[in-house]
This record gives C-alpha cells, structure tokens and sequence, in this order.
C-alpha cells in the first residue's frame, strides 16, 4: 500500500454519493477538497469524526473547501448514515476499492489481535489546483472539521 505523495494531483474518481448527486474529480479543479476516507458507517470512531465534520461544515463551505467522505460502505448505508446524523456534505460508496487503492489507503490491518485488509482512516487535503498539499494520517476524529480548517491555514 503506497499512499498518495504530497505534490501528487487529485486522482481520477466519479460516483454518485448518498443524495444521488454525480460526482467527478474532474470537476473540482479550482476548489480545496478533501477526500477523507473511513472504515465503516454508524461505528463510533466514524461517526465522531463525520459529526465533527458537520458541525465545522459552515466555517469549511465560508472557505471554500468541499467535502468528499469515502467507504467501502452501500450508497443505501450512506444514505442512512447521512440521514441519521443530518451529514451537509457527499458520501460515496467504493464498493470495488478502486478508490481506497488509487489513494493507497487500503491495506492490512489489526484489530485486537486480528489481521483484515481494509481501509486506513485518512485525509486527503488538495489545493485550488488540485495538488496534494496535506495528508492526515491518523485524523482526530473528535475534531477532524477543526484540523482540516488548521491544515489549510485557517
């Protein structure tokens, strides 16, 4: 698993997130994005940091920065996801991986004393020219909407 190089561009992706909105990487040059990547839905970690998300989404949005959250979820777990904790910003499903593995964010790990492959929480900050300006590795997900607006200078 090789993640993605600051310097890097924003990699090629379409989906169509939990409110049925197409989304295309393509069409985000000229904006900051982050793409952040989660385990799974309704868990607690992943719900403290989407939470955290929302509830700086205002301050995010003022500054221009869109928000694209990335599982190997179901569009229907994302829409319950979405729904449930009343989520302002795209959530799509990469049921195939391609994603998590164009990133590099998928990949071994170990959970109480268990090895699995599956996604490494992390987050992906571009520019307005959709360079890779900061990668957190291991994001607060107490504060995640916090650490992004400080990531980018804010």
């Amino acid at each position: 698993m090789e993640k993605l190089k600051l310097g890097s561009k924003l990699p090629k992706f379409t989906g169509t997130d939990q409110l049925g909105n197409e989304i295309n990487s393509e069409h985000l040059n000229g904006k900051r994005v982050v793409v952040y990547f989660y385990p799974k839905d309704n868990t607690p970690g992943c719900t403290a940091q989407a939470c955290s998300i929302r509830d700086s989404f205002s301050d995010l949005n003022e500054k221009g920065i869109v928000v694209i959250g990335i599982s190997t979820d179901s569009i229907s777990s994302h829409k319950k996801f979405g729904d449930k904790f009343n989520l302002p910003f795209s959530l799509l499903p990469d049921e195939d991986k391609m994603i998590s593995q164009t990133f590099g964010v998928w990949g071994e790990k170990k959970f109480m004393g268990k090895t699995y492959d599956g996604i490494h929480r992390t987050s992906f900050l571009f520019d307005e020219d959709s360079t890779l300006k900061c990668v957190i590795d291991k994001p607060n997900t107490k504060d995640h909407g916090n650490e992004i607006l400080k990531n980018y200078g804010f």
